[in-house]
């Protein structure tokens, strides 16, 4: 026996029966499938999951209703709103706070975020007499993004800490 017919004889006896190729090719496919409509079903199952989460901190918007409305009723309605964004500029000095006002103001119109809150705190300090609460009101009437502002409520922080309108 020479090597040629060793390797005719273990091809006859590793051969697959006609036809056998297809069947096997066509439950790969069908079990690929079920697989792949599975693993879409749980990724749909995790986006609606974070989709849920995501408008219960946030709630709904009705846009028509917003399009609507007054302008008075907007304004009354803006102030009272969650705040979309914070910056906190305790312990930093007068031109770091401005500069991060700066950055802070631009990255939240890019966003369109609405309405933005200032942490600057009272200024209890003898010797700042509420530097950093001065340089806010400074900051909030020069720069053009800005449009209404006030100090928060006494259990948000009162004077401590300023909301902000942008402009759209």
């Amino acid at each position: 026996m020479n090597f040629g017919d060793i390797l005719d004889a273990w091809e006859k006896q590793t051969a697959i029966p006609q036809g056998e190729n297809k069947r096997r090719q066509k439950k790969y496919t069908e079990n690929k499938k079920a697989a792949s409509v599975e693993n879409k079903v749980d990724e749909k199952n995790r986006i609606n999951a974070l989709l849920e989460s995501w408008l219960d901190s946030h709630g709904v918007i009705d846009k028509d209703a917003e399009m609507s409305e007054s302008p008075i009723a907007k304004r009354h309605r803006l102030p009272r709103r969650h705040t979309d964004a914070i910056i906190d500029l305790h312990g930093l000095t007068q031109d770091e706070a401005w500069a991060c006002l700066e950055d802070f103001f631009q990255k939240c119109a890019a966003r369109s975020f609405e309405r933005v809150t200032i942490i600057h705190g009272k200024g209890n300090h003898p010797r700042s007499k509420g530097a950093l609460r001065k340089l806010v009101r400074v900051f909030i009437e020069k720069c053009p993004l800005t449009g209404e502002s006030g100090y928060h409520t006494a259990k948000f922080g009162g004077a401590g800490a300023t909301w902000v309108i942008l402009k759209k």
